[in-house]
């Protein structure tokens, strides 16, 4: 049990600069939260559902941090920092990491009944901060979603998702087959750009058209005039 214990801060220790040493990583939330939820599992397992929420909502409160006691969770799972949310029927695979405010959340089943509602993540995926994850999709094994993307279908096996609503975006083979990619997005620009930033591109690009074409009237009224015709009035104000 201690050397299982080992391994994991061991695997949690490689994918995180921030620690020190293994005892530092024995004060982190994520932590905590996966140690109650082991046990909020069992209770669940054995029926008690009741004793398993009341571990849950402990959990809860501790960590700021709030996994389902039935969602199934394998090994060096890893939360970095709190704040977020894992649903009933989640299933998480091997080696996984999701860091800050990142929700596996459910969608409500078309026939009204309860079932398989919640995300699947396979093993050695990447989820970045405030990413939203919907439904009973499944994401691949080593695929990346990034910061603030919202997935509600299925993500390919070694794909990078991001965007609202999140599309892949091509990443070379040798980027995507490193071990571990922090943030889960090897791109320059993680991000797509703003509503602001998209506004402000185009007013840039209205304002250079503009001004190409007040320099293509110009020289047509000086040519018009030259020739001795006169301006049509259609040019004028355009």
């Amino acid at each position: 049990m201690l050397g299982n214990l080992v391994r994991y801060l061991d695997s949690i220790v490689a994918r995180d600069p921030a620690p020190r040493s293994r005892w530092e990583v024995l004060l982190y939330p994520g932590v905590w939260a996966l140690f109650w939820h082991r046990i909020a599992h069992r209770l669940f397992n054995a029926r008690l559902f009741f004793l398993a929420r009341v571990v849950n909502h402990l959990s809860r409160f501790l960590t700021a941090i709030d996994i389902h006691p039935g969602a199934r969770i394998g090994r060096n799972f890893f939360i970095d920092h709190g704040f977020t949310v894992i649903g009933e029927t989640a299933e998480i695979g091997d080696n996984v990491t999701i860091y800050q405010c990142v929700t596996l959340g459910g969608s409500n089943p078309t026939n009204g009944v309860g079932g398989k509602r919640h995300p699947t993540l396979l093993d050695n995926v990447i989820v970045g901060s405030g990413a939203q994850i919907i439904g009973p999709v499944t994401v691949g094994k080593r695929a990346r979603v990034g910061a603030s993307a919202v997935v509600t279908e299925d993500v390919p096996e070694g794909a990078t998702m991001i965007g609202v609503k999140a599309r892949s975006t091509l990443v070379s083979a040798e980027t995507w087959a490193k071990e571990f990619m922090p943030y889960g997005t090897p791109c320059k620009e993680p991000c797509e750009p703003s509503g602001i930033q998209r506004v402000d591109e185009l007013e840039e690009e209205v304002a250079a058209l503009r001004a190409q074409v007040e320099t293509l009237l110009a020289a047509y009224e000086a040519l018009a005039r030259e020739a001795g015709k006169p301006v049509e009035p259609a040019c004028k104000g355009v």
